[in-house]
C-alpha cells in the first residue's frame, strides 16, 4: 500500500491537498480516498471500489471513450477563460455558489466559460446542495441567462423533495448528485419526480457493478462524475462509464486538471475532450510514488483508517 499526498492548483471543495490510499491485488490497483469527514460507514464504499479494483477487476465495456467536460473550480472568470478554452472539451461545469453573496462573481464566471466555448458548447452548474428553493429558482434564473443557457443544474439544494420543488419551477433540467450516493440506500432512492439526471459516482457507492445498478435503479439517463481521484482511482469512473447501456451526457472525468501531479505517467487527461476506457487502472510509478509520498503522520493516519474501514467492510451483513 502506498499513500500519496498531491497539492491542488486551487481550493476545491474546501481542500488545498488531496491524499489517497493506493492498493494492489491480483486483478490490479485501486483507491481508498475518502474525504476527511466521511465516518467509516460511508468510507466502506470507497474502500469496496478499492477492493473491486485491485481483487476482482471491472465488467466488460460497450464503448471505447468517453466525452468529458472540463471542470471550472471557484476561480476569477479571466483563468476560468483560460482553463476552459485550453481544456478542449465541449462542456464546461462550474462551481457556483462558493458563498452567500457569490452571484455576481458567479454570473461573470459564467459568461466568461461561455466565451471559451463558444455558443455551441454546453454549460452546466455545481451548486452542491447550498441553496433553499426560492434562493435556487432566482439564482438558476440569472445564471441561465448569463451562461446563454444551462445543460442542468447539479443539485441545488439538499434534500429530494426540495429538488421536486425547484424542477417544477424553472425550465433547465435538474441533476441529482448527493441525494443519490450519501442516500442510506442508494438503490432505494426515488429520484424520478425531482430530477432529470443522475450524476453516479462509483468511487463512493462502492464499485463499478454497484454503481450500474445503482445508475439503472434511478431510472434516468447518468452522467458518471469523479470525487477527484488520482488516475488509478479515476480509471474506475472510466470503466463505469464505459459499462453503461446509455450515456447520453459528457462525463465529469476530466479532474486531473485541478491536480498538480499524479502518481502514473499514464495520467488520464483527456485528448480533444475524450478519454479512453481502460480494461486495468494505469500502474503507480515509483518515482512519483516518492514524489508524492504523504508525510509519516498520515501515512499512519491513513493506515489506521483502512484497517477501521477495513474492519467495517467484512462486518458481517
Amino acid at each position: 500500500m502506498h499513500v500519496y499526498s498531491i497539492p491542488l492548483r486551487t481550493r476545491f471543495r474546501g481542500i488545498t491537498v488531496r491524499e489517497g490510499l493506493l492498493l494492489a491485488g491480483p486483478a490490479g490497483w485501486g483507491e481508498f480516498c475518502p474525504f476527511e469527514d466521511y465516518d467509516d460507514e460511508v468510507s466502506a464504499r470507497w474502500l469496496a471500489t478499492a477492493v473491486e479494483a485491485a481483487e476482482v477487476g471491472w465488467p466488460e465495456p460497450v464503448r471505447e471513450r468517453i466525452p468529458i467536460n472540463c471542470t471550472v473550480p471557484v476561480i476569477p472568470a479571466e483563468r476560468a477563460y483560460e482553463l476552459v478554452a485550453a481544456s478542449g472539451c465541449g462542456t464546461a461545469k462550474v462551481k457556483v455558489a462558493d458563498h452567500p453573496d457569490s452571484l455576481p462573481e458567479d454570473l461573470e464566471r459564467l459568461a466568461a466559460v461561455r466565451d471559451a466555448l463558444g455558443p455551441d458548447g454546453k454549460i452546466r452548474v455545481d451548486a452542491n446542495a447550498v441553496w433553499d428553493v426560492d434562493t435556487a429558482v432566482r439564482w438558476i434564473r440569472a445564471m441561465a441567462t448569463a451562461a446563454g443557457g444551462l445543460e442542468y443544474v447539479e443539485q441545488p439544494c439538499r434534500s429530494i423533495e426540495e429538488l421536486a420543488l425547484v424542477r417544477r419551477r424553472v425550465d433547465v433540467r435538474i441533476a441529482a448528485d448527493e441525494s443519490i450516493r450519501r442516500a442510506a440506500d442508494p438503490l432505494r432512492v426515488e429520484v424520478r419526480a425531482a430530477a432529470d439526471v443522475a450524476v453516479i459516482k462509483c468511487t463512493p457507492l462502492g464499485g463499478v457493478r454497484q454503481a450500474l445498478r445503482v445508475a439503472e435503479a434511478t431510472g434516468l439517463p447518468c452522467v458518471v462524475s469523479s470525487a477527484l481521484e488520482s488516475s488509478v482511482g479515476l480509471a474506475a469512473q472510466l470503466a463505469l462509464a464505459g459499462a453503461l447501456p446509455e450515456l447520453d451526457f459528457a462525463c465529469g472525468l476530466g479532474t486531473l486538471s485541478l491536480f498538480t501531479g499524479d502518481v502514473t505517467r499514464e495520467s488520464l487527461r483527456p485528448v480533444d475532450g475524450f478519454l479512453p476506457v481502460p480494461r486495468v487502472a494505469p500502474r503507480p510509478d515509483p518515482d512519483l510514488l516518492a514524489t508524492y509520498a504523504a508525510a509519516p503522520d498520515r501515512v499512519q493516519h491513513w493506515t489506521r483508517r483502512y484497517e477501521r474501514v477495513r474492519a467495517v467492510l467484512n462486518r458481517p451483513r
